[in-house]
């Protein structure tokens, strides 16, 4: 427990210092993810397939770093430590996107490319991925150790965090958006790297009031020789360094992506098999198989919410009058609803689950996934019909892609929150790392698989012609028709599932 010399405004001092740097960091990573897309499309003059790929294989691989990260913050670095070393890797990953090189070009049917920039483009997204890896996982977790096991301040000191995130990742959707889309690409990535420089700083700056809650568990073993003049510390700042020329390379082809995701999922969910028919009593089996489930479930809703970054992107910029309330907007800054409505309406979900508890009427874990999943489909549902409302110019009205982004939101927040909370509670304790692992892989893989369900609306655009407002159209709304069925087709077949899974949790709300 912090010492009470060492609070404001009734919380520890440290969880300001991760509150920003956290609000800085995701200030950086929001900055340039509705960015990428469009970067790659309009400046590089990538075809739609081209750019969800390297869309997809970066999504899927910054969400399975943390796993990895969070493992070698907790057994060797202490999560300052990586929290320091991550955040100076984004640094440089986020400043590195601002080289741009020069603009893709057409010479009869041949596009030639900045091919020198684009490398610096690859690296600097591999600097993203490890640092993510290393920062994302253990700055929640300093966090949780700022406060003593029953302290009642935890859930508000998490609330106040929580909302460093979607502050940031609001400001920089819109700010960053705006400056590389209107102002040139350098400026909007510029900016996130910016951003994320003030947030180590604040980090760096402000780590005394941590107060030892962060540093390694065990410090000399951290400074045992391994190598000649390398000792542990070091050796893992190298591997790591390593692992960034794989990455490198790794994100420049999605089918490699595509393998390694399909291979280590195959080799978990073989093992999980293994586990729960060997080692688990019939509770214990009844848990882990409703967690499966579960898990199998958010791939699904991931899949669908993160079309944001991908086709629902895309779509903005090709299809939608982008005017709202006598503003135009870009296409990258829509991106910005999503945590503005998380804003909006959190507190207005957590007083409705505490409500509904009271009085006995709170749904199941599994009811709030089937919920979150169909009004993710609903998102699209609202899309189509949008779509038969086009303008004399042929586009679609921008309150459409308002009411998408507000039923997304609100799947989110009836799955979102609860996800990590049953990986704790129905994984069988000796394996709960494991479980959280696999939780996190299923989001990985859901990333990439968003790229791929983009990819069925993509548009060939020879020599980088300009899109057909008309048929974009046609094509975006046939593959949001699909995920509309998708969506509620799955979420009704959850729900009607749910007494069975509520069984399996055997006692487990």
């Amino acid at each position: 427990m912090t010492e009470k010399c060492d609070e404001w405004l009734g919380h520890p001092k440290g969880l300001y210092v991760c509150f920003a740097t956290e609000m800085w960091e995701r200030f950086s990573f929001y900055g340039m993810k509705y960015l990428l897309l469009l970067y790659l499309t309009k400046y590089h003059l990538f075809s739609d397939a081209m750019g969800l790929d390297v869309l997809g294989s970066y999504a899927a691989l910054v969400y399975a770093m943390p796993v990895i990260g969070g493992l070698l913050a907790d057994r060797y670095l202490g999560m300052r430590k990586a929290v320091i070393f991550g955040g100076c890797l984004l640094a440089m990953g986020h400043l590195g996107m601002a080289v741009e090189g020069t603009q893709a070009t057409v010479e009869g049917e041949t596009i030639l490319r900045d091919q020198a920039a684009l490398q610096v483009f690859y690296f600097s997204l591999a600097l993203i991925i490890v640092g993510v890896g290393f920062l994302k996982p253990n700055i929640s977790t300093i966090v949780g150790r700022l406060y003593g096991v029953n302290d009642p301040r935890r859930d508000s000191g998490f609330t106040l965090f929580y909302m460093g995130i979607n502050t940031g990742a609001f400001t920089a959707t819109l700010l960053c958006g705006y400056l590389g889309e209107t102002l040139g690409w350098r400026y909007g990535f510029g900016a996130a790297g910016i951003g994320m420089v003030i947030g180590l700083g604040i980090f760096l700056y402000g780590q005394r009031h941590l107060y030892g809650h962060a540093e390694p568990a065990a410090p000399l073993f951290l400074q045992e020789k391994i190598l000649p003049g390398i000792n542990r510390e070091w050796s893992i700042y190298l591997c790591a360094f390593a692992a960034l020329l794989g990455l490198w390379q790794l994100i420049q082809v999605s089918d490699w992506v595509k393998y390694s995701l399909n291979g280590l999922a195959f080799v978990v969910v073989a093992g999980l098999l293994w586990f729960m028919l060997a080692r688990c009593d019939t509770v214990e089996r009844g848990r882990m198989t409703a967690l499966m489930v579960l898990t199998f479930a958010s791939v699904v809703f991931w899949a669908l919410f993160e079309q944001t970054a991908a086709s629902m992107t895309l779509y903005a910029d090709r299809v939608v009058d982008r005017t709202l309330l006598g503003v135009e907007f870009n296409a990258s800054q829509f991106g910005a609803l999503n945590p503005l409505f998380i804003m909006l309406l959190a507190p207005l979900f957590a007083m409705l689950w505490i409500g509904l508890a009271k009085r006995k009427l709170e749904p199941s874990t599994p009811v709030k996934f089937s919920l979150g999943i169909i009004q993710a489909g609903l998102g699209f549902g609202a899309l189509v019909l949008g779509a038969n409302f086009p303008d004399a110019s042929g586009k679609v009205a921008a309150l459409w892609l308002v009411l998408a982004y507000l039923l997304h939101t609100t799947g989110e927040l009836c799955l979102s929150p609860v996800g990590l909370s049953a990986v704790t509670k129905l994984a069988v304790p000796r394996v709960v790392g494991l479980m959280m692992g696999s939780w996190f892989l299923a989001t990985a893989y859901s990333e990439f698989l968003a790229a791929q369900i983009a990819k069925l609306a993509h548009i060939e655009r020879p020599s980088g012609e300009v899109v057909d407002t008309a048929s974009a159209l046609t094509g975006y709304t046939g593959l949001f028709a699909d995920l509309l069925m998708v969506g509620c087709g799955a979420g009704v077949l959850l729900l009607l599932l749910s007494p069975l899974i509520k069984r399996q949790m055997h006692g487990i709300h």
